[in-house]
C-alpha cells in the first residue's frame, strides 16, 4: 500500500507518458486515500499535510528555480550571453568539452553553493543556447549532476545526516568521500557518450578522464583531510583547471562534424524511445552554435562572466563569512503549520518537527539569485521595464511546473507524515546482513520523491544508523551510502525533470526525459550499491 504513490507516478511517467503536473497530482491523490484508508490518518491532517508541502515546494524550491531562469534571461536580453558562447567557443569549440565543462565544472560549483535545481536550471539554458538540442542537454544536466549533489549547498545533507545521528558529519563525509568519487570518475564519460554517442567517448576521452580523474581525487583529499563543507567547490575548480591546462595543449577532433550534426539533428539518438528527439520552444531550440568573435576582448569576456563571478562571490560571501550567514538565517521566520503542528507525533510519542514550515525569505538561495539578478541588470544599465517584463516573462513560464513541484512536495510530505516512506524503508531494513547492498536504494528512494538529497537523509538517516547497528555493520557507512545513493535519485524526481524541462524550453515533456534518465539513474546506484557491500566486507580497508 505505501509504496502505491510511488508505483503511480513512475508508472505514468515512464509507461504512459503522462505530463509531470497530472503524475504528481496523481500520486498525491493515491497517497491521500492510502494515508486515510491504510494508516488511518485523519482527512483533515492528511490534506494539511499535503499543503504544508506544496508551499514548501512554491518557496523556497520554486522560487531558487525562478531567479536563477530571470538571472539567465537578463543576460541574454543584454547581449553579453552572445560574449559568453564566443568565449566558451575559445576555451573550446568542441560541444563535447563544453558539455563537461559547463554542465560538470560549473554545474558543479553551483550545486555548492546554491543547490536545490539551480544548476540544472542554468546549465540547462546555457547548454540549450550554445546549441544544444534541448532533450539532449536536459539528459546532459541531469547526468552531470550527480557527483557533486551529496556535497551541495556547503554539505548541508551530510551536515543533516550527522545532526540527527550524532556521528559527528566530518566521519561522514570522509565516508562519503570514498565513494562519491567514483562516480565522478565515470560521470564525464558518459556526458560525452550522451552528447555523440561512442564517437564522442573515443575521441574526447582525455578530456573526460582528466577532468574526471582530477575531481575526484580533490573530492577525496578534501572531505577527508581538509573540510567537508568545501568539497565541491574545491574540486569542481580543480576539475575546471585540469581541463583548461590539458586544452592549451590539446583539443580533440571531429569538433566541426559535431557542431555541424547538433545543428543538423543527426546525432544518435539521445534515447528517448520513439526515435524523434522532441524540439523546445522558439526560444531557445533554434539558436545555432556561434563561432568565436574576432573581436572579443577580455573586458566584454568578463563583463559576459559577471553575473556568474558574482553568483559565486555572494554565495562563497554567504556560506564562508558566519556571521553574514547567521545574520541572513536569524531572519528565518518558523510558522507551527496551523492545525497540523503537534497533531503529528513520532513513534515515541513526541510531536514531530517536520510540521514547522521555515520561511527562509532573506537567507534562501533563491533571495540572493534574485539579489545577484538586480545588480546584473544594474551593471548592464538594462531599464527597469526590461528587468520587470523579464521576471514576469518566466514567472509565467513557471505556471505548469509550479504545479508539479507544488503536487509532488505535497506527495513526499503526506507519505512522510502518514509513515507510507518509513514502511518502505523498514521493509528494505528487513534485508538483514544483506542490507549493506540494499543501504543505497534508501536514499535514492528518498530523493526521488523528494528531490532532496537533504530531506533523503532526514527520512532516513536514523533508521539507516539503527539497522547498521542491529545487523552488525558500520553505521558510519550506511548513512554515508543514503547520501551517495541519493544524488542516482535526484535525475529522475519529477521535481528536478519539471525544472530541466521548463529550463529547455521542454514544459509537458518530462516524461520523455524521464525515460532517457531512468536508466543511468539505476545503472550508477547499482554500481554504488555494490561498492557499498564490497565497503562492508572485502573492502573494509577503504574506509577511514
Amino acid at each position: 500500500m505505501a509504496a502505491l504513490p510511488l508505483v503511480t507516478v513512475f508508472v505514468l511517467l515512464g509507461v504512459f507518458r503522462v505530463k509531470a503536473h497530472w503524475a504528481g497530482l496523481s500520486a498525491l491523490g493515491t497517497a491521500l486515500v492510502v494515508a486515510v484508508v491504510a494508516y488511518g490518518m485523519p482527512v483533515d491532517l492528511a490534506a494539511l499535510a499535503a499543503t504544508e508541502g506544496a508551499a514548501f515546494g512554491l518557496f523556497p524550491i520554486l522560487w531558487i528555480v525562478l531567479a536563477a531562469i530571470w538571472l539567465y534571461q537578463l543576460t541574454v536580453v543584454s547581449g553579453r550571453f552572445e560574449d559568453l558562447r564566443a568565449a566558451f567557443g575559445r576555451l573550446s569549440p568542441d560541444p563535447r568539452v563544453q558539455a563537461i565543462i559547463i554542465a560538470f565544472c560549473f554545474g558543479g560549483l553551483l550545486e555548492a553553493l546554491a543547490g536545490f535545481g539551480a544548476p540544472v536550471a542554468i546549465t540547462g539554458m546555457m547548454l540549450v543556447t550554445l546549441g544544444f538540442p534541448p532533450l539532449r542537454a536536459a539528459i546532459t544536466v541531469l547526468l552531470a549532476n550527480t557527483a557533486p549533489v551529496a556535497f551541495g549547498a556547503m554539505a548541508i545533507p551530510i551536515v543533516t545526516a550527522g545532526e540527527l545521528t550524532g556521528i559527528p558529519y566530518e566521519q561522514i563525509g570522509a565516508v562519503v568521500g570514498r565513494q562519491t568519487p567514483i562516480l565522478a570518475l565515470v560521470v564525464p564519460l558518459l556526458l560525452v557518450a550522451v552528447v555523440d554517442g561512442r564517437r564522442g567517448i573515443r575521441q574526447t576521452w582525455p578530456a573526460a578522464v582528466v577532468t574526471g580523474a582530477v575531481f575526484a581525487f580533490a573530492q577525496f583529499v578534501c572531505s577527508n583531510y581538509v573540510s567537508v563543507e568545501l568539497t565541491d567547490i574545491v574540486s569542481s575548480l580543480a576539475g575546471a583547471a585540469a581541463l583548461v591546462v590539458l586544452l592549451r595543449f590539446w583539443q580533440p577532433k571531429g569538433s566541426d562534424d559535431v557542431r555541424d550534426a547538433l545543428q543538423n539533428g543527426t546525432l544518435p539518438n539521445p534515447g528517448s524511445g520513439d526515435g524523434v528527439e522532441p524540439t523546445g520552444n522558439a526560444d531557445t531550440a533554434t539558436r545555432t552554435l556561434a563561432a568565436p568573435r574576432d573581436q572579443l576582448t577580455r573586458s566584454r569576456t568578463l563583463w559576459a562572466l559577471f553575473p556568474y563571478l558574482l553568483v559565486i562571490g555572494v554565495f562563497s560571501v554567504v556560506k564562508l563569512w558566519k556571521p553574514l550567514g547567521e545574520l541572513l538565517a536569524s531572519t528565518t521566520v518558523e510558522i507551527p503549520w496551523p492545525g497540523l503542528h503537534g497533531a503529528i507525533l513520532t513513534a515515541s510519542g513526541e510531536p514531530t518537527s517536520t510540521t514547522i514550515y521555515s520561511l527562509e525569505w532573506l537567507s534562501s538561495p533563491g533571495t540572493l539569485l534574485a539579489v545577484c539578478g538586480i545588480v546584473v541588470a544594474a551593471a548592464y544599465r538594462l531599464p527597469m521595464s526590461t528587468a520587470t517584463r523579464e521576471f514576469v516573462s518566466a514567472a509565467t513560464s513557471l505556471r505548469w511546473p509550479a504545479l508539479t513541484v507544488a503536487g509532488v512536495l505535497a506527495l513526499a510530505y503526506v507519505m512522510n507524515q502518514s509513515g507510507q516512506t518509513l514502511t518502505i524503508a523498514m521493509w528494505i531494513g528487513g534485508a538483514g546482513a544483506a542490507f549493506s547492498f540494499l543501504s543505497p536504494v534508501l536514499g535514492w528512494l528518498g530523493v526521488a520523491v523528494t528531490g532532496s538529497d537533504t530531506s533523503a537523509n532526514a527520512l532516513f538517516a536514523t533508521l539507516q544508523q539503527g539497522v547498521a547497528s542491529k545487523v552488525g555493520i558500520d553505521p558510519t557507512l550506511l548513512v554515508a551510502a543514503n547520501s551517495s545513493g541519493g544524488v542516482m535519485g535526484k535525475m529522475i524526481s519529477p521535481q528536478n525533470l519539471t525544472i530541466a524541462t521548463s529550463a529547455v524550453g521542454l514544459v509537458g515533456r518530462e516524461s520523455d526525459l524521464f525515460r532517457c534518465v531512468v536508466k543511468w539513474s539505476l545503472g550508477l546506484l547499482l554500481v554504488l550499491c555494490a561498492l557499498t557491500a564490497l565497503q562492508a566486507s572485502v573492502l573494509s580497508w577503504m574506509l577511514p
